[in-house]
């Protein structure tokens, strides 16, 4: 039972009483300000309610399971997942299956399930295995090899982490490591992979906490704490350890986030077809009190707030030496450089592109694009055939969103771009239409090549005439 609160006017904070805990709210300032709609102050109102109700002491909650419980919820989850486990390709176990070749599908479809959807993976995953069967397969592929397979699931730090942890492994000689203090010295593997690894495919008796297990325990046990926090999240490693079936570990752990995947969702959960309903604290006290939800429990942490990029992108089309007999524009090829080595979209191929400090114009814009142009490739203006402005694309990242402002830009370019090169200040490569189709890359960058045939089909369906426009530009600059 949660005690009455008691109130100090000599304290600007109240205290309520929880047992052995409390938890600690500022008091409310009296501003004098409009009274919030009825709908806001309800969802207030059960918030606090959900707070002041149940609401655990981060310091105490690793001991809330009693051996009773602990013992309920692995039977009633086990029986729940053999029944109505998702039938995925990485949980197929063939009769007499390598272990190692068992942790390495593990492995690649962990890192690909993280932050991507589940439907989108299974592709992914297919492909991939085709590619690679073997850890050592996979630690003889290229990182451009392994970046085009891993085009359009974002995140591609991930892609690299793999192939460096696959070539760690196999340039030791030594077996896939086995349990967790031994992959948690694999580049990219963290507390949470390396958990899923040595579970499913060692037995390894511990536990895995990603968002869905700490959805499903703090619901359990009605905890209220920020989920983000680093302490909280320590919390409930020990409580995810307290519950992990000893000897099912693999499959207590999967059928763990089964259910936070598919039932104990974050905004519609299915408590009338959930296996723990009878130790969920969260929905016992919703049952009691009409104020208070399930899904208050974990408390909702707002966000940062995105930041806001600009960048100018210039997709270059590059012709031959020869030019077209009719003066139209013919496919050649298009121009793609590498990214750094470091930060986002680390080694990922892109059209030429430039940050821009804030939003900008036209005339902004392309002196922008053109300096970094001259500095790596030497535009000439009489290398100019034509340049259309396209449009504008918002590619939102996790922390960023970024608008780009994309222009097309046709050049005819004697000798080859090779010749237009003072020094290898950037990596690039000029790619044939029919090639750049098909070549794996980034969803933005994609997204971009539409826009430009798009407009090419609809605004200039027979092609600019190229020579005129070449003519005109060369004469300009001849003159200034």
């Amino acid at each position: 039972m949660i005690s009455d609160r008691t109130r100090s006017k000599s304290s600007s904070r109240k205290k309520k009483d929880m047992g052995n805990a409390f938890v600690v709210v500022p008091d409310q300032k009296t501003t004098t300000k409009r009274a919030a709609p009825a709908s806001q102050r309800q969802t207030q109102r059960r918030r606090q309610s959900a707070k002041e109700k149940e609401v655990q002491d981060i310091e105490d909650i690793e001991d809330l399971f009693s051996q009773e419980e602990t013992q309920r919820i692995r039977k009633s989850l086990l029986e729940w997942y053999g029944l109505n486990r998702r039938e995925l390709p990485w949980r197929e176990v063939e009769a007499g299956e390598d272990l190692e070749i068992r942790a390495y599908r593990v492995w690649v479809s962990e890192v690909m399930l993280q932050q991507t959807r589940v439907q989108t993976v299974i592709q992914y995953y297919h492909r991939w295995l085709l590619k690679w069967p073997t850890i050592h397969h996979l630690a003889r592929a290229s990182l451009e090899e392994v970046n085009e397979m891993w085009a359009g699931l974002g995140y591609y730090r991930r892609a690299r982490f793999l192939l460096e942890g696959a070539r760690m492994i196999v340039a030791e000689g030594v077996q896939f490591p086995k349990t967790v203090s031994q992959l948690r010295k694999v580049p990219g593997i963290g507390d949470y992979t390396a958990g899923a690894i040595a579970s499913i495919a060692f037995k390894e008796v511990v536990p895995v906490v990603d968002g869905n297990v700490i959805r499903v325990i703090a619901r359990l046990r009605a905890i209220s704490a920020n989920p983000k926090d680093s302490l909280t999240v320590k919390k409930f490693w020990k409580l995810a350890a307290q519950l992990v079936d000893p000897f099912q570990p693999g499959d207590f752990n999967q059928a763990l986030m089964e259910l936070g995947a598919t039932v104990c969702t974050p905004l519609s959960p299915s408590c009338s077809s959930c296996p723990a309903s009878g130790q969920c604290r969260a929905l016992s006290i919703s049952r009691h009190d009409s104020s208070v939800l399930v899904t208050d429990y974990p408390v909702k942490v707002v966000k940062a707030k995105q930041r806001r990029d600009f960048s100018a992108v210039c997709v270059v089309e590059i012709l031959g030496d020869e030019e077209p007999s009719d003066g139209h524009q013919i496919n050649n090829g298009f121009l793609l450089v590498k990214r750094p080595d470091e930060g986002l979209l680390a080694g990922l191929w892109e059209f030429p592109s430039v940050l821009l400090a804030g939003e900008a114009d036209l005339v902004t814009r392309r002196e922008e694009i053109d300096k970094y142009l001259n500095k790596h490739f030497r535009l000439n203006p009489c290398d100019i055939v034509s340049r259309e402005y396209v449009g504008e694309y918002v590619h939102v990242f996790s922390h960023i969103r970024l608008k780009m402002y994309v222009e097309w830009l046709v050049l005819h370019i004697k000798g080859g771009m090779v010749s237009k090169q003072l020094k290898e200040t950037v990596p690039w490569k000029c790619v044939d239409a029919k090639v750049l189709s098909s070549l794996g890359l980034t969803s933005g960058v994609r997204k971009v090549y539409t826009m430009v045939q798009k407009f090419k089909r609809e605004q200039l369906p027979y092609g600019p005439a190229l020579e005129s426009k070449k003519t005109k530009r060369c004469k300009a600059s001849r003159t200034r």
